[in-house]
């Protein structure tokens, strides 16, 4: 019995250095974390449970049989963070460069598995170069495993990538397809072919960084979310962000105490809006005014600022919010936008996540440019969205409600179920000036003037949409907490399905 206790402990040591103590040093020395040092931060204490650590690759080929680490190249389990059950894999560079062979891709696929059997989110942790080249197609096959699994989990458990080194080529898919995705700056990367390729088939030289790099894919792409400093900071945010997931679809939102009161009221709040209509305002004011603690988790802060998105709680649930954003743009929807919040109200929906939408948009963003690059289908994205959504929709337009727009924007008529408006709302077809145009054509200019006055007096105010009942109440700014809570309370036994379908068919 000893020598066999003495052989596991041998082979465990082994597993636990991975590729050496070199490769280690070599790793720190560009200052990442080792594929275990990242679980240890991740993770709570203790609380990391593995499987498969003594699982070699099967390759024979081009003197890989006498190449054999444990592991193979990604250490995968799972833990809790702060006490909630997760599932991890987290690739490990040190060993074969973190390239993914069969073996490989089959520890992923049975943490996934297991992830998608219990109901538990499944994090990853990208650090690879790719497809081991010896297997040639064993491994594109284990690839494809993967995305098959993340496909399947899609909507049943949530799934976080944690860009922290290359991910290039066929591997990029993976996290594509995963909900959210963070990045490291100036360490880690993504594109479906490198610099050298580019350079060879374009005759463009350009830097791995701008190719794929964390700024690039959190500012022009979308394809990642946040850019986060070092791995370090990564891993802790994903710590702070796990919180505000519920496990799976079948499970309620979490729930932490909070000491903010449910009904505090915000007084600043009714002086925000300025006199002037073109004069914008800080919509991140209104949203940490409102929720617990102004504690606000935005995604993708760096992309289309012309729209937020993100999670908070009230009364210590979370909620996703999405928000016009008159600092940017003034707060118009273009392509950009749309595509931002429709996969953010598309999550939320998802996995029961309540959404709360404050409307200050003036249209869709006008011109050649948004036109011809699809604004239609792009909108319609949006629209889509928050027509198919069934969790609880409450809608608060604090200005401007003009056009399309307003209807896109989870209007009454899309199923919101509380639609509120301040007194400072304008809901239109369009601002008076422009309804003037249209309406009384060659007008001097003092009568244009007293036409847009009129105008104004009209439809510059929520009543009229209130006197029709698409607005349910105009509300005091200052009371939004409270009628938010109370709203969100009454909602809590909404049952609400659409017609039996295989799937929609949403305009991608």
């Amino acid at each position: 019995m000893s020598a066999n206790i003495a052989e596991m402990e041998r082979r465990r040591a082994e597993a636990q250095l991975g590729g050496g103590q070199k490769r280690i040093d070599t790793q720190h020395a560009k200052g990442k974390l080792t594929a275990r040092e990242r679980l240890e931060v991740l993770l709570d204490e203790d609380s990391f449970e593995e499987v498969d650590a003594y699982v070699e690759h099967n390759c024979i080929d081009f003197g890989m049989a006498e190449q054999k680490i444990s592991g193979d190249g990604v250490v995968t389990g799972s833990g809790t963070i702060n006490g909630r059950l997760v599932y991890v894999y987290s690739q490990d560079f040190t060993v074969f460069g973190g390239a993914v062979s069969e073996r490989h891709a089959m520890k992923i696929c049975k943490v996934m598995d297991a992830a998608m059997k219990v109901g538990a989110p499944i994090i990853g942790m990208n650090d690879s170069g790719g497809a081991r080249i010896q297997e040639g197609v064993a491994s594109l096959g284990g690839y494809a495993e993967i995305f098959q699994r993340n496909v399947l989990a899609s909507g049943v458990v949530p799934q976080l990538s944690l860009i922290m080194g290359p991910c290039a080529g066929g591997a990029v898919y993976s996290p594509a397809m995963t909900d959210f995705i963070f990045m490291v700056k100036d360490s880690s990367y993504m594109f479906v072919t490198g610099p050298d390729v580019v350079k060879t088939v374009t005759n463009e030289i350009v830097t791995q960084e701008e190719l794929g790099g964390a700024i690039t894919h959190t500012t022009k792409t979308s394809v990642a979310d946040l850019a986060l400093e070092n791995d370090i900071e990564a891993l802790l945010v994903a710590r702070d962000f796990f919180d505000y997931l519920p496990l799976s679809n079948r499970e309620e939102v979490p729930e932490r105490p909070s000491a903010d009161p449910w009904d505090r009221s915000e007084d600043s709040l009714d002086t925000l809006i300025p006199a002037n209509a073109n004069q914008p305002y800080d919509m991140h004011e209104v949203i940490r005014k409102v929720v617990d603690e102004a504690e606000f988790f935005e995604i993708q802060p760096a992309h289309a600022p012309n729209i937020l998105v993100g999670f908070a709680r009230i009364e210590g649930k979370t909620i996703g919010v999405v928000a016009n954003q008159p600092m940017a743009l003034a707060g118009v929807l273009d392509i950009n936008s749309s595509k931002k919040a429709a996969r953010f109200v598309r999550f939320c929906d998802a996995f029961n996540v309540p959404i709360i939408t404050f409307v200050d948009v003036p249209g869709f963003l006008p011109g050649t440019s948004q036109e011809h690059n699809g604004i239609i289908k792009h909108g319609a994205k949006l629209l889509f969205a928050y027509a198919e959504a069934t969790v609880p929709k409450i809608t608060v337009i604090t200005r401007k409600a003009y056009g399309g727009a307003y209807d896109v924007m989870a209007s009454k008529h899309l199923r919101g179920d509380l639609n509120y408006a301040w007194p400072t709302a304008e809901i239109a077809v369009m601002g008076a000036k422009g309804a003037v145009e249209i309406i009384f054509r060659g007008l001097s200019a003092e009568d244009s003037a007293e036409k847009v006055s009129e105008y104004e007096d009209r439809f510059a105010n929520p009543f009229v949409a209130a006197s029709k009942g698409f607005i349910d109440e105009v509300i005091y700014p200052h009371s939004t907490r409270r009628r938010i809570a109370l709203g969100l309370r009454k909602l809590k036994g909404k049952s609400l399905e659409n017609p039996w379908k295989k799937h929609d068919n949403i305009p991608l």
